[in-house]
């Protein structure tokens, strides 16, 4: 299904299940289907399971422009307005953290009952003067350097440390790469080249101070894309009523490798 916004985008959604609805943020450079492993468990658990293509991203229009979060949160809230959601819980992975933390900050009253990062690129990635412990914009501009010279190659390789697959006694999954790299390659190369501003530079502080709803934050402490010093341990402080939940040794993408784990911290949650 699609929905239609007002510049003419088509963003891409799944709506399965009845019951309080949970809304799912993908990261970058992936689609809704990122989540297929938390829609199958919630909607079994009797939630109604929500999620969307971002802009450029999976089956959503090739847009020229709106790759920044401003757009990526009107979208998602002219979609929570078609579908009328209310008492929702808006969970976003890395990127969709920073989407979905700036869509209950700025659209969310009324509508939003809770958040969960995961992940999550908030408070904001890039290193600079007021975040001396971020990640060197040389790592950016590194990121952007590999999907303009050979995108296809760039993706065959980024699911290694996404799921920490370089780490010792973990095997490395063949079927979880190629389901990444599908994923990835079936997006706009235009989106997911300025969308690597939007993560990286975008600064999430204020949001993050202005959200009361209940949050809960996850972060895997062996995670090689999102820092976890600079991310959750920053961010479940400027957040009013957040939970922090580190785990061990858990790579960037925990919820589909240890999804075992994370799906019922996330039920307990949403049940509390």
């Amino acid at each position: 299904m699609h929905i239609t916004t007002g510049d003419g985008t088509k963003i891409f959604y799944k709506d399965w299940g009845k019951g309080q609805p949970i809304v799912f943020h993908h990261g970058w450079p992936l689609s809704g289907d990122d989540w297929d492993g938390q829609m199958l468990f919630f909607l079994a658990q009797g939630f109604r399971v929500i999620a969307h293509d971002r802009r450029g991203h999976g089956r959503s229009t090739q847009t020229s422009g709106g790759h920044e979060m401003d757009t990526y949160a009107a979208d998602v809230a002219a979609l929570a307005e078609h579908l009328d959601l209310r008492d929702a819980i808006h969970v976003g992975h890395s990127t969709g953290g920073g989407e979905a933390a700036h869509y209950v900050a700025k659209h969310g009253k009324g509508r939003a009952a809770k958040l969960v990062l995961i992940g999550a690129v908030p408070p904001v990635m890039v290193k600079s003067d007021k975040n001396p412990g971020g990640t060197p914009l040389e790592v950016f501009d590194g990121l952007r350097k590999g999907l303009a010279a050979n995108r296809a190659a760039f993706y065959w390789d980024f699911p290694i440390p996404f799921y920490g697959f370089n780490r010792e006694g973990t095997p490395l999954s063949e079927p979880i790469r190629q389901n990444w790299w599908r994923q990835a390659m079936v997006g706009a190369a235009n989106a997911h080249y300025e969308c690597i501003k939007a993560f990286s530079e975008t600064d999430f502080t204020e949001d993050l101070k202005q959200i009361t709803v209940p949050s809960l934050v996850l972060h895997g402490d062996d995670d090689q894309i999102v820092p976890i010093a600079d991310s959750a341990m920053l961010s479940s402080k400027l957040l009013k009523n957040a939970t922090l939940k580190v785990y061990k040794g858990f790579p960037h993408g925990m919820c589909t490798t240890h999804g075992d784990v994370i799906n019922p911290d996330l039920l307990a949650f949403f049940r509390s």
